[in-house]
Order: structure tokens, then C-alpha cells, then sequence
């Protein structure tokens, strides 16, 4: 299997304003995307895959001038690859308040002529589906053969089965969850306040200082990371060594670096801060927290997913304690409940909640599978959900 290759980002910019659930708008806004593979002629076989926290657009191949700059979701998508780009036309985009391309917070805001900062509107996950909506209608897909994605990717999957019934035929939604626990919310919170009481965040306005709130971002760093992983993966990879047992051998009695694991996430936490904007971080864990399609239904999931009209795939990873395997037999629960399609695979796999992105034979083979029968169901011309009408709304391209 190789990769997909060389790949440009695009643009999209949108004049109209979009209404956020806030209550708040954006003026107008960019969004950053990328497309692989051939879009066919009935456009039946474009496929959306929604990133997670600190991913973007950039899905698949590489950057001509950047031969390290693998696409964060590579091993899944590209020629032969499980999301085969032989067969789909498949689409990245950037979400809004993101720091790599779309509109975010360090971008200008065209009321003041200042950067937006902290007054960047809160956006949920719902604020992004409806912005790839706008894309898609540009773009002229007014059906998704498969919307999909991982973590905070999923959730959008999610959504777009609920707020756009119609508009897609396949919902793949993996480690992820319909709503955040308390214990993640938790997780949230201490992450941003670790920014948010760093001096350099400066309330939000640091661009001007001509500084970054390096510090918060290497804790906030640190505590998310920690949640990515399964203790038994800590375990064989670092256990209780010592960063330097082959100098000393010995404790250093202070509160330096002792242990590997603390080599480790500090190590990300640095690397991290150099690349993320701070108010991107608080906007997007935020939009994790705000996360619930049942709040509006009684707390009832069943009733949430109750308009849906996708078929589902669903995948969760044993030891992923951030998004357990719970969480997705709830939503697999709430969709049974609503007679829908559902495939779902709970797979044995030690990497915690990042085995989403790793190389996990049985778990790369369900997802082929599965894209298998999305080929079928447009190969053999099944009928599809009333169609949606795209709306242009004086959108452009930006080359």
C-alpha cells in the first residue's frame, strides 16, 4: 500500500454569516481543506473525515516542501489503505478556531482589525458540522457516502447523523462517546487552567505581548496526554526507569526529571507548545465538554438518534478508559432501540485511546470491511435518502 502522495490544502472562504449555538456568529470565515482521490460523477462517493483535537485538514500524503509531514490519519486513508482513495473521493477540513488554516482565534477580526484573542466565539461540535455543510454544498456533494471519525472526530460523525439525516449514507464513529463524564470534563478543566493562569496568556490577547503561554501549554499538554494512554502501555514502556540509571542508578532527590515517563510528557508537552495556539485549546476541549445530543431530549439518547437514517459502524479499544467501550455500546444501545443498521467491533488492543491511530491489523481489517460494504451500496445503486439541496452561499475558492 502506498501513500496517497504529494497534496496541496485549499480554501474556502464563506461571506455569509454563520450563526453559532451560542447565540454569537462569525462574519464571515475560511475553512481550510484537503481532498484525495477521484470524486466520481454522480458524486456519490466522497467521504468526510473529521479530525480530533489536535489534528487538521491534512488527513493523508505529504507536503512537498515539508517531507515529514505525514497526514496524521495516513495508515487509514490512501491507495489501498481501508479508506480506499482508488474508490473514495475523500475530504479533511480544518474546524473553525483551529490553528491550522481555517478562522481561529489569531486570525483578524474584521470588526476591530485586531486579532480575535479571547473574544473568538465558543464553537460546539455542532458549529463545525454546520460549517462542513457549508463546504459540502459548495462542493457540490449533497450526499456523504460515510461521514467518520476518531475521538472528537467521531462526535461530528455523530452530529452529522443527527442534524443532516439525509445527507449521509454511512456514520463511522470510532473511540468515541455521545457525551463527555464528569472525570473527562474534569480533565478539561485543569488543562485549561494551566493556560488560562499561565502570565503569558495575558487574557487571551498574547499575540500583541509577542509571547506564548508556553508553560500552560506544556501542562495542558502533559494532563491530556496522560489520558491518551493505558496504564498497561505506560507499564511496558516506561514502567519505574530511570531517565538516567545508566550515569547514577540512583534517585536525584529533587524535582527535576527522575523518571522515564516524566522525560516523556514533558517531551510532549514541549514539542506541543511550539506548534498549538493556547485559545484553540480552550476553545476546542470546551466544544468537548458541550458535547450532548441527549441534553436536549431528556438526557435520552434513544430519542436523540431517533431522526437518524445512516447505517452505523461503531469501533471502541479495550483499554481506552478516556472513551470507554461503555460509552460506545450506549450509543449502539440508543441506535438498536431506533432499529438502525449497526456494526460494531470492541477490539482487544493495549494502546488506550490513541490505538485509533495506530496500526492494528484486526482493527485496520473491520474498517476495510466495513468501506466494503459502503462500495456496495453505491456500486450496486441502492436507493439513497431524499437528496439534499445545496444552497451556494456566496462562497469562493482560494487558490
Amino acid at each position: 500500500m502506498s501513500s496517497i502522495g504529494i497534496v496541496s490544502p485549499q480554501t474556502m472562504y464563506f461571506a455569509q454569516p454563520l450563526q453559532l449555538q451560542s447565540g454569537a456568529s462569525l462574519r464571515d470565515y475560511m475553512l481550510m481543506y484537503e481532498t484525495y482521490g477521484t470524486l466520481n460523477a454522480d458524486k456519490s462517493n466522497a467521504v468526510l473525515v473529521c479530525h480530533a483535537l489536535n489534528a487538521s485538514h491534512h488527513v493523508a500524503g505529504v507536503y512537498a516542501d515539508e517531507p515529514k509531514s505525514t497526514g496524521w490519519w495516513d495508515n487509514m486513508v490512501g491507495p489501498g489503505k481501508p479508506l480506499d482513495t482508488n474508490k473514495f473521493f475523500v475530504i479533511g477540513v480544518n474546524n473553525l478556531g483551529s490553528c491550522f488554516g481555517s478562522t481561529g482565534p489569531m486570525h483578524t477580526n474584521p470588526a476591530t482589525g485586531k486579532p480575535y484573542g479571547a473574544s473568538f466565539p465558543v464553537v460546539t461540535v455542532e458549529d463545525w458540522v454546520s460549517a462542513q455543510a457549508r463546504l459540502a454544498d459548495e462542493l457540490g456533494i449533497t450526499q456523504f457516502a460515510a461521514v467518520m471519525g476518531g475521538s472528537l472526530g467521531g462526535m461530528q460523525a455523530l452530529a452529522w447523523s443527527i442534524m443532516f439525516p439525509e445527507r449521509l449514507r454511512h456514520c463511522v464513529v470510532i473511540a468515541s462517546t455521545a457525551k463527555l463524564s464528569a472525570q473527562n470534563i474534569a480533565f478539561n478543566d485543569v488543562a485549561r487552567q494551566a493556560i488560562l493562569s499561565d502570565p503569558d496568556y495575558h487574557g487571551g490577547d498574547f499575540y500583541a505581548h509577542g509571547v506564548v503561554p508556553k508553560n500552560g501549554l506544556r501542562v495542558a499538554r502533559m494532563v491530556g496526554h496522560i489520558t491518551y494512554l493505558s496504564n498497561d502501555d505506560m507499564a511496558e514502556k516506561f514502567g519505574r526507569k530511570l531517565r538516567d540509571a545508566a550515569q547514577t542508578g540512583d534517585y536525584k532527590f529533587g524535582f527535576g526529571i527522575d523518571f522515564e515517563i516524566e522525560s516523556y510528557l514533558r517531551y510532549q508537552g514541549d514539542k506541543f507548545s511550539e506548534y498549538f495556539d493556547a485559545n484553540t485549546y480552550l476553545l476546542i476541549t470546551k466544544a468537548l465538554d458541550y458535547f450532548d445530543p441527549a441534553r436536549a431530549h431528556g438526557g435520552d439518547l434513544a430519542k436523540a438518534l431517533s431522526g437518524t437514517k445512516a447505517k452505523f459502524f461503531l469501533a471502541s479499544f479495550s483499554t481506552d478508559w478516556r472513551f470507554s467501550p461503555e460509552r460506545s455500546r450506549e450509543i449502539v444501545e440508543a441506535l438498536v432501540c431506533n432499529r438502525r443498521q449497526v456494526t460494531y467491533a470492541e477490539i482487544d488492543a493495549p494502546h488506550g485511546h490513541d490505538a485509533f491511530l495506530l496500526e492494528d491489523a484486526r482493527y485496520m481489517n473491520m474498517v476495510r470491511a466495513y468501506y466494503g460494504q459502503v462500495w456496495n451500496d453505491i456500486g450496486a445503486g441502492l436507493p439513497a435518502p431524499a437528496q439534499h439541496t445545496a444552497v451556494r452561499q456566496g462562497a469562493k475558492e482560494i487558490a
